[in-house]
């Protein structure tokens, strides 16, 4: 048995019904093989995998808070500091009932290549709770997000792990917990990412991961003898990420025709009017049903489906595991030629083996979506020197993260002998970085 496969069967053996964790290491692991059975005997007596494989530190607690009726609640919290090699944990805080210490793991582990990427001193963590702040008031987001920082803010800090928003967290929960962190401490620093402007954040930030997942597509497409201006694009989700990239893909000339929510999409040939749907989600915070409503011609449609709506290029942006080999197939029926995507692993490890066969264009979210937290990173460094740069200053230096990222992935796989295996590529130089920095600091 190689090194590789000995290593999975014990994640799958001492991390029992974790299903995404397991998937996520599969993946890396499998497209990592040429390098590490080029290095097995360096890389075994180190035990390189096994520390890569396992979280430096897991923090579980209980978050008790009091509901609008005075009914005490109590949901769990975790953090997952999964790998330091090459800088503070740096990862989102999702805030949804479906979070466990499973999707955490996989988040974080997939955290850690993303980051690497990224070309920026971080390294890779996720945390969060199976609070849900819909339909909660603010007193009761507030409430929760207080409780939820006075644990967690023992094990966070500026030099030491920085989270940021994610799935539930936005600039309110951001709020909350960044006020109740600088109560407990004392202290006035970029300990969370995704602030408000008026206390640390960065220009740019909200639009960074859309933004980003649009600039390192069109990168794609350029080195692969093709253009975004004129395609048709359809888009998963209705939040931050999906929204920015509709913008972005609009401003270069595709034509975005579909969005989703958790209850279903909606189709307008005409392309999506991005102000409709701003104000649906980011004022009312509501449900994109909604725009069929406002917009004579559109159509909405209840469930799973999206895929199945004839396109160019397909953008995957709502969660993990969200697009299937049947979705895969009938993108691919349909004239899809591109996947990007804009969520943490939202193709099944058989849609993406279906991508890469049918020679389509795909880029994984660990290079795709590292917009996001490239920009954290870039506010980071706004803190540390009490500075703020202007929206065209932080795009600027984004977009070029975005495009130094493609390059990276491509190269990587070209050193490889699997050109255009962007999967591959970015798994191996994501790999390659973080390797470097553990071997060089000993067994730690």
């Amino acid at each position: 048995m190689s090194y590789v496969d000995e290593i999975y069967a014990k994640v799958v053996e001492q991390n029992p019904g974790e299903s995404e964790f397991h998937q996520a290491v599969k993946e890396v692991l499998d497209s990592l093989k040429l390098v590490i059975d080029a290095n097995e005997e360096k890389y075994r007596k180190a035990a390189l995998l096994e520390r890569l494989v396992e979280p430096e530190r897991i923090i579980s607690f209980r978050v008790p808070w009091v509901d609008d009726n005075g009914q005490v609640q109590v949901n769990k919290g975790y953090r997952v500091q999964f790998n330091s090699a090459i800088g503070p944990y740096k990862g989102g805080l999702r805030l949804h009932p479906s979070v466990n210490q499973g999707i955490l793991k996989f988040l974080g582990f997939e955290q850690v290549f993303k980051n690497s990427l990224t070309g920026l001193p971080i390294g890779g963590g996720k945390g969060g709770s199976n609070f849900d702040p819909k339909g909660k008031s603010d007193r009761e987001v507030m409430a929760f997000c207080q409780s939820f920082m006075t644990e967690l803010h023992k094990y966070i800090g500026a030099d030491q792990d920085v989270p940021a928003g994610d799935i539930g967290v936005g600039a309110r929960e951001i709020g909350f917990m960044y006020g109740q962190y600088k109560r407990l401490t004392g202290l006035y620093e970029g300990v969370l990412t995704g602030k408000g402007l008026t206390y640390g954040g960065s220009l740019a930030r909200t639009q960074a991961t859309g933004y980003g997942l649009i600039y390192i597509l069109d990168e794609m497409l350029k080195h692969n003898g093709k253009e975004l201006a004129g395609k048709k694009v359809v888009i998963s989700g209705s939040g931050n990420v999906a929204i920015y990239a509709t913008e972005k893909a609009q401003q270069l000339g595709a034509t975005v025709v579909a969005l989703s929510d958790s209850n279903g999409y909606v189709y307008d040939k005409d392309g999506i009017k991005l102000d409709i749907v701003k104000d649906i989600k980011e004022v009312r915070r509501g449900r994109i049903k909604e725009y069929a409503d406002a917009v004579p011609g559109a159509v909405y449609t209840e469930g799973k489906g999206i895929w199945t709506i004839p396109c160019d290029i397909a953008l995957p942006c709502a969660t993990q595991n969200e697009l299937n080999l049947e979705d895969a197939k009938a993108l691919k029926a349909n004239g899809c030629f591109a996947v990007a995507e804009g969520a943490n692993m939202p193709s099944t490890r058989e849609a993406t083996d279906f991508f890469l066969e049918n020679k389509m264009l795909f880029m994984p979210g660990k290079a795709a979506n590292a917009g996001g937290v490239a920009t954290s990173a870039l506010e980071m460094s706004q803190n540390s020197q009490r500075l703020a740069w202007t929206f065209d200053e932080v795009d600027a230096k984004l977009k070029d993260i975005m495009v130094n990222i493609y390059a990276k992935a491509a190269a990587a796989a070209e050193k490889y002998g699997v050109p255009g295996n962007y999967v591959a590529g970015a798994n191996i130089a994501g790999f390659e970085k973080v390797v470097d920095a553990m071997m060089a600091q000993g067994i730690v």
